[in-house]
């Protein structure tokens, strides 16, 4: 005698697949209200967030540089500095530069060295101004952030171009020759420009801009 094979009968199985749907919901739906539901600890005044404790909204703190110097030359050294009238009377005359008959007053660093030395960006920016002086040669003037600009003066040779944007230490061309009241074969004229007025450079090289 054959066994007869039982079978479900038509509405069994839907009903079975729908009460399995119906209980899967309801679980995502008691984990995702754990996960999300606030945890308050009253006697410490702490309140406690699951989803806090990654967020993506946290800023990120970005470190602000030294300016370098403009060369990284250790044969560079200074032939006149910053007029400074703070300064004394001896120090303000030899930040004088004398020209065609006329003393003035040295608005940046004047640079020299025994050899040519490249002359590079003192931080991050743009290039907004490529020209050619007939005093001061080939000049470069480079815009930072915190209104700030350096002018690079006397270059020989020049590497970037207008709207370039630059990284601290990229090279931006080599030391020239310039007639400031010495004939200065490899030298460079650097300025410091700080919220539209020139500043002297030594406050600031090797130094944070928010530290002045």
């Amino acid at each position: 005698m054959k066994e007869r094979k039982r079978k479900l009968k038509p509405f069994v199985m839907p009903m079975v697949y729908a009460l399995a749907f119906t209980a899967l919901v309801l679980s995502l739906s008691a984990l995702d209200s754990i996960q999300n539901k606030k945890v308050s600890k009253t006697d410490d005044n702490y309140t406690y967030v699951n989803n806090s404790i990654i967020s993506s909204n946290v800023p990120v703190v970005k470190e602000e540089k030294i300016m370098v110097k403009p060369y990284t030359s250790e044969k560079v050294e200074i032939s006149k500095k910053f007029y400074d009238t703070n300064e004394s009377d001896e120090e303000k005359q030899n930040s004088l530069i004398y020209y065609n008959d006329t003393y003035m007053q040295n608005s940046g660093i004047l640079y020299k060295s025994n050899e040519s030395f490249d002359i590079v960006n003192i931080l991050d920016g743009t290039v907004v101004d490529v020209k050619k002086d007939e005093v001061l040669g080939n000049v470069v003037e480079v815009k930072h952030s915190n209104n700030l600009i350096s002018t690079y003066e006397g270059l020989s040779t020049v590497n970037v171009k207008k709207d370039q944007l630059l990284k601290q230490g990229d090279v931006i061309g080599k030391s020239g020759k310039l007639e400031l009241g010495e004939s200065l074969e490899n030298s460079l004229l650097f300025e410091l420009i700080k919220d539209g007025k020139y500043v002297n450079p030594l406050n600031y090289l090797d130094k944070k801009i928010s530290d002045q």
